[in-house]
């Protein structure tokens, strides 16, 4: 999607006309359209009315933003609304932004470049007659009629959530731990940042136990992204950690195969760590950040671990693995250790699509939060309403200690009760800590990746880059 300048606005083949809810103006409307009589369109949320202009030929489309509490959601408007009328525009539409404030201004950009996203990347045909199928699709803007800063900003933006979302719906065979690898590799030399990759070798000798654990049943090897941005030298440092099981079918604690496919999707976490990364770099954002993310593919074999083994971690700590359905939390555990005791951050935030536990609780709302810091979650809660990619906080208490008691091990990585199931893991994850003072917990299972409008199965959501940089910049 690229935007282009244009001296007047009606040339466009078709014109795109956003309104806040109960702002329209008549007048304008009735100068594109050609329409003398009262026009009913309220500016509803993704309300949405078509026009036709004098000359048969050229379109005009009214869409609704809706009222302040919906600008966290307004690249909606503008993707839905190209996700619409697709076949109706060729290649390029008009959009008029010259009454929208720059926050507008920066959804639209998000939407129009979030609506190429195309999820059937490996299909033998090509998708006919749609002006977003190719992903060459032109927005004409007035010139002078925009922030060229804020669209930039916008495209950037849509750029890496397409990037990260075409990380999540690659199916396993394709998306192994080393495919994650390479993205985040190419991912830094295009934009200035630094990246390590450490494969099983090199975590062996590290002491990566417990990840080695997840993997050794795979033919895959287990690697290791280390991501590290430097935009304000000798200023503080934010770590980010993510999970990046490639494909989980529960190990030997299998789960069911009925929507197994869709445990493409378990690098939810990854993906959002390595897209923050990128967005950052991009945005040239004076912070420096480190992005570490554990990969491994959770695969049956003869070399599987097993219900019941003893295992290690980077921590030095034993571990008796009751479920190895559990595995996420294990490889977490090692890459939260590493990255406390390798950049001693400022702050570490994780993220992971965990546990069923949390979707059960908060549905595909929000992502469960775990903070041991209270300005941390203000921090978070405040950039996720401001980003529509929602965060709720649920309770570290000790009480649930004693859930994680080993007879055999220092802790083991279940409970195997049915309840609390997103608490107890986040409690696993706390004892790999090492006490840091400012560390958040994110389970994403349910707003990573599900039901679309935008595709007929499951998909990914794009979630975590904007909430996560929308919180970077709040503690500049």
């Amino acid at each position: 999607m690229i935007f282009k300048e244009i001296q007047n606005i009606e040339e466009a083949e078709s014109i795109v006309v956003p309104f806040l809810k109960n702002e329209i103006d008549q007048e304008l409307v009735a100068q594109l359209a050609g329409v003398t009589e009262k026009i009913f369109f309220d500016g509803n949320f993704k309300q949405l009315m078509s026009l036709p202009r004098r000359n048969g030929k050229q379109w005009i489309y009214l869409i609704g933003l809706g009222d302040d509490k919906d600008l966290s959601q307004a690249q909606e408007a503008f993707r839905w609304l190209a996700h619409k009328r697709a076949k109706q525009w060729t290649s390029q539409v008009g959009v008029k932004l010259d009454h929208l404030s720059n926050d507008y201004q920066e959804a639209c950009a998000l939407g129009f470049g979030l609506s190429t996203y195309q999820i059937g990347r490996l299909k033998t045909e090509v998708k006919k007659g749609s002006a977003l199928a190719d992903e060459v699709f032109e927005v004409l803007v007035k010139s002078n009629a925009y922030n060229q800063q804020t669209l930039e900003n916008g495209q950037a933006t849509a750029e890496t959530m397409k990037s990260i979302m075409a990380l999540v719906d690659a199916p396993g065979n394709v998306k192994i731990p080393r495919y994650l690898a390479e993205w985040a590799q190419k991912s830094a030399e295009a934009n200035g940042y630094d990246c390590t990759i450490f494969g099983e070798k090199e975590l062996e000798q590290k002491g990566f136990h417990a990840h080695l654990a997840v993997g050794q049943g795979s033919k895959f090897e287990s690697v290791l992204i280390q991501c590290q941005y430097e935009g304000n030298p000798g200023g503080k440092t934010i770590a980010l950690v993510g999970k990046g099981v490639t494909f989980d079918t529960g190990g030997l604690s299998i789960k069911p195969s009925n929507n197994m496919h869709y445990m493409k999707s378990d690098m939810g976490g990854a993906a959002a760590v390595l897209g923050t990364v990128e967005l950052a770099a991009k945005l040239n954002l004076p912070v420096n950040l480190v992005g570490v993310v554990g990969s491994a593919e959770n695969a049956v074999d003869a070399n599987s671990v097993k219900p019941g083994d003893v295992i290690g971690s980077y921590s030095g700590k034993s571990i008796e693995v009751i479920d190895t359905d559990a595995e996420g939390r294990l490889v977490l555990a090692d890459a939260i250790n590493y990255t406390i005791k390798t950049f001693s951050p400022d702050q570490i935030i994780d993220l992971a699509t965990l546990t069923g536990s949390s979707v059960m609780t908060l549905g595909y709302s929000a992502g469960a939060m775990f903070t041991n810091n209270e300005e941390m979650k203000a921090g978070l809660e405040k950039a996720g309403t401001s980003t529509h990619e929602r965060v709720w906080q649920l309770p570290l208490f000790d009480d649930f200690k004693g859930d994680l008691h080993s007879d055999v091990a220092d802790v083991r990585n279940f409970s195997g009760k049915p309840i609390a199931g997103a608490i107890t893991a986040a409690k696993f994850l706390e004892y790999f800590t090492e006490d840091h003072t400012a560390w958040a917990h994110l389970d994403i299972a349910g707003v990573a990746f599900g039901d679309s409008p935008y595709s007929k199965m499951k998909s990914a959501k794009g979630y975590g880059p904007r909430l996560l940089i929308e919180y970077i910049k709040s503690q500049l």
